[in-house]
C-alpha cells in the first residue's frame, strides 16, 4: 500500500458501511437486487487494488499468487450468493495487508536511520574563502571546513582546529572522539565544538558514509537460503492449491451438491494465501540487517546473516583486528644515528600500506624524494629501494629478509612481545634497527570469551614472529595460532581449517588489510573492520564492522542466531497450520469463510510479529550480555 493513511481512511469507510449493510441484511427482509448492488459497491470499494493487481499480474505472465487467490475466492463467493462473507473476507484481508505495511517500515526503520548520515552539501576552504558545493564536486587534496553542529562531508586528515567528533551515526553508540592536527575523521561523525579544516583524503563516493549507504541498499539482493526456499515454494505451492480447490469440485459431479462443494473450494482457496509465509521470512532476515545496521555491523545479505549462524570457527588477523594496528617508534638502534635511520626506512617503505611501512613514514622529517627509487618488495618480509643511477641501495625488513640478502647484523633478542624490530642496511651495511609495537585492543579479550561461551575456534593467523603470536594468543584467550605467514601462506593455512571442520559448521575470517582480501573473500563469511580497513577488505567481506570492535563480532553472532530461528519458527509455524486448516476446510469442518480467512490472516499477523523481534537488542539484567529483545 503507497499511502497508508489513505488506505486506513478506505478501511474505516468501508467497514462502517459493511457493518450498517451486514445489520440491515440481517435484521431487515431486503430485497436481493436492492442489497446485492450495495455490496457489489462496497467490494470493489475495498478491493480494487487487489482486482487490478491480479489483472496486471496476468497480462506480465504471473498469474498465480496471493491477488489472484483472493480475487477468484471471493468472485466465486459472489457467484454462490455469500456476498457478505466476501466482502468481509477482503476487508479483513486488506486489514491484514495494512498491519503488514506498519511492520515493513518498523523493520526497515533501523536501516533507513543510516540515510540520514549522508551529508546534503559541504564547505570547499580551498583559497580561504568558504563555499558550499555539493559533496560530489569535492576532489582529493581540498580542503574542507566543519562548523560546529555540522556533518563531515568527506572523509579527511584534521589540518587545523581541536575538536570532539560524535561518531554515533557510524557506530551505534554515542561516543565523543578528540581530535586535533593529523588525525583522521570519517564522513557522517559530527563535529560537536569548534571548527576544523580538514583535507579530503576519499572522493564522495568512496568516502565511509557512501561505502556504507551502498552495503545497505544492496543487503537485500543476497536471499538467504530460507528465503530462496519460501520464493520456489511460493512458485509451486499456489498453482497446486488452485487445481486442489478446482479438484473439490469434482465429487459435485456424483452427488450434485454444486453450492456445498463450491464453498469448500472458496475456503480452500482463502486459506492457501502464502502471505505469511512469502512476508514473515523475509523480514525476519531484513530485521536481523537492520539491527545489526543500528549496532554499527554492516550485513550484505540474509544468507550472510545465516552462514554467521553456523560459524563455529573463527580465524582473525592480529594487525588491526586484535591489536590496535597503531604502531609507534619505541627507540632505534643504534641512538645517535636515529634520524638518518628512520629516513632510509622511510625511503624504503614508502610503496608500502602496511601499517608498520606508514608509521615510519609519518616520522620521517623533511621532503624525501621517493621518485629517485625503485622498489621490489619481498611479501611479508620486507622492502629493496634502489636508486635509478645505482649508487644507492636500502634494505629495510625483517631479520629473515637481510640475512637472505646476506648482512651482517645482530638480531635483537629482547623484544618485548608486542614490539617488532624493522632491520636497516644501506648498501649492504647494517646502519641500525627500528623498535616499533602495538598495543592490544580494549574489547578483544572480551570478544573471545563471549566467542568461547557458544562453543566457538578461535584461531590467530598473523605475518609476525612466533614470541608475538604467542603473547597476543595468550592474552587474548585464542585457542590457537600460525605466525611468520605471507599473505599467500594465510589463504592456504585458511584452506585447511575450512577442510578440516565439522559437516554444516562454517568459518569466518576477520581482517582489515589488503593482503586480507583473498582471506576474506576465501572464507564462508568473511569479516571486515570498516574504519581503519582498506576498501579491498571491506569490499571482499560479507560483513563489515564499522566500529572496528570485535565485541560486534559475538553480537552479530547473536542476531544471526535468533534471525534464523524467528525465520525457522515462522516456516514451521505457518505450514502446520495452513495445512491443518486446509484439511478441514476441504473436509468441511470448518465452514464459515470468515473463520477460514481469519485464520489466515491471523497466521500472518502472529508471523510477522514474531519476525519484529529481530529489530531490537536489549542488555539482559541478570547476565548483561546483548540479547535479541521480544517484540509484541
Amino acid at each position: 500500500m503507497a499511502n497508508k493513511k489513505h488506505a486506513l481512511v478506505r478501511i474505516i469507510i468501508v467497514a462502517l458501511l459493511y457493518i450498517t449493510a451486514t445489520i440491515l441484511h440481517y435484521t431487515l427482509q431486503i430485497a436481493y437486487y436492492i442489497e446485492l448492488p450495495i455490496f457489489i459497491a462496497l467490494y470493489l470499494a475495498i478491493s480494487f487494488d487487489i482486482l487490478w493487481g491480479a489483472a496486471r499480474n496476468i497480462v506480465h505472465g504471473k498469474v498465480f499468487d496471493e491477488n489472484f487467490l483472493m480475487t477468484i475466492a471471493t468472485i466465486g463467493a459472489f457467484v454462490i450468493g455469500e456476498y457478505v462473507d466476501a466482502v468481509a473476507v477482503m476487508l479483513l484481508y486488506q486489514v491484514g495487508e495494512l498491519f503488514q505495511s506498519y511492520a515493513v517500515d518498523k523493520s526497515r526503520k533501523s536501516i533507513a536511520q543510516l540515510m540520514n548520515i549522508c551529508p546534503s552539501e559541504a564547505t570547499l576552504y580551498n583559497n580561504g574563502n568558504p563555499t558550499t558545493v555539493n559533496p560530489e564536486e569535492v576532489g582529493i587534496d581540498d580542503i574542507i571546513m566543519v562548523r560546529a553542529g555540522e556533518k563531515i562531508a568527506l572523509d579527511g586528515v584534521v589540518v587545523e582546529g581541536e575538536s570532539h567528533i560524535d561518531t554515533s551515526a557510524l557506530t551505534g553508540e554515542y561516543a565523543l572522539q578528540a581530535v586535533g592536527e593529523g588525525d583522521k575523521v570519517l564522513s557522517g561523525s559530527i563535529n560537536s565544538e569548534n571548527v576544523l579544516l580538514v583535507k579530503v583524503t576519499a572522493k564522495y563516493e568512496d568516502s565511509t558514509v557512501s561505502r556504507i549507504l551502498q552495503l545497505v541498499e544492496e543487503a537485500s539482493d543476497n536471499k538467504s537460503k530460507s528465503e530462496n526456499f519460501i520464493t520456489k515454494f511460493s512458485r509451486y505451492y499456489t498453482p497446486i492449491v488452485v487445481v486442489a480447490a478446482l479438484l473439490l469440485l469434482v465429487p459435485a459431479i456424483f452427488d450434485g451438491q454444486w453450492y456445498e462443494w463450491a464453498r469448500r473450494a472458496m475456503m480452500f482457496l482463502f486459506v492457501s494465501c502464502p502471505c505469511a509465509l512469502v512476508i514473515s521470512v523475509p523480514m525476519a532476515f531484513f530485521g536481523g540487517i537492520g539491527c545489526a545496521s543500528s549496532h554499527g555491523i554492516l550485513v550484505k545479505g540474509g544468507n550472510y546473516l545465516e552462514k554467521l549462524s553456523h560459524t563455529r570457527t573463527y580465524v582473525m588477523d592480529k594487525t588491526g583486528t586484535i591489536t590496535q594496528g597503531k604502531f609507534d617508534i619505541d627507540k632505534v638502534i643504534p641512538q645517535e644515528n636515529s634520524e638518518q635511520i628512520v629516513q632510509y626506512a622511510a625511503i624504503a617503505e614508502s610503496c608500502s600500506t602496511h601499517p608498520i611501512a606508514v608509521c615510519i613514514s609519518a616520522k620521517a622529517k623533511g621532503n624525501i624524494d621517493y621518485s629517485n627509487y625503485s622498489f621490489s618488495e619481498q611479501k611479508g618480509n620486507g622492502v629493496k629501494a634502489t636508486s635509478k643511477d645505482g649508487q644507492q641501495t636500502i634494505l629495510c625488513g625483517n631479520a629473515k629478509f637481510l640475512q637472505e640478502n646476506v648482512i651482517q647484523f645482530e638480531v635483537n633478542e629482547d623484544l618485548q612481545y608486542t614490539a617488532t624490530a624493522v632491520y636497516v642496511a644501506v648498501n649492504n651495511k647494517y646502519i641500525g634497527s627500528i623498535i616499533i609495537s602495538d598495543k592490544i585492543k580494549t574489547d578483544s579479550v572480551e570478544a573471545i570469551r563471549q566467542l568461547k561461551q557458544y562453543g566457538a575456534k578461535t584461531v590467530i593467523l598473523t605475518g609476525d614472529n612466533q614470541a608475538n603470536a604467542q603473547h597476543i594468543a595468550t592474552l587474548t584467550g585464542v585457542d590457537n595460532y600460525y605466525a611468520q605467514l605471507l599473505p599467500q601462506d594465510k589463504v592456504k593455512k585458511l584452506e585447511e581449517i575450512i577442510q578440516n571442520r565439522s559437516k554444516g559448521e562454517n568459518v569466518a575470517f576477520v581482517g582489515d588489510g589488503i593482503n586480507d582480501a583473498p582471506a576474506l573473500m576465501r572464507a564462508d563469511v568473511g569479516i571486515a573492520m570498516g574504519a581503519i580497513g582498506s576498501d579491498a577488505a571491506i569490499e571482499a567481506a560479507d560483513i563489515v564492522l564499522v566500529n572496528d570492535n570485535l565485541t560486534a563480532i559475538p553480537t552479530a553472532k547473536r542476531i544471526a542466531d535468533k534471525t534464523v530461528a524467528i525465520a525457522k519458527q515462522n516456516i514451521a509455524f505457518a505450514l502446520t497450520i495452513k495445512i491443518a486448516v486446509l484439511i478441514l476446510s476441504a473436509s468441511g469442518i470448518v465452514t464459515s469463510l470468515i473463520l477460514a480467512i481469519l485464520a489466515d490472516v491471523g497466521v500472518s499477523v502472529l508471523a510477522i510479529i514474531n519476525a519484529l523481534r529481530t529489530l531490537k537488542l536489549r542488555k539482559s539484567k541478570r547476565t548483561g550480555k546483548a540479547t535479541l529483545q521480544k517484540q509484541s
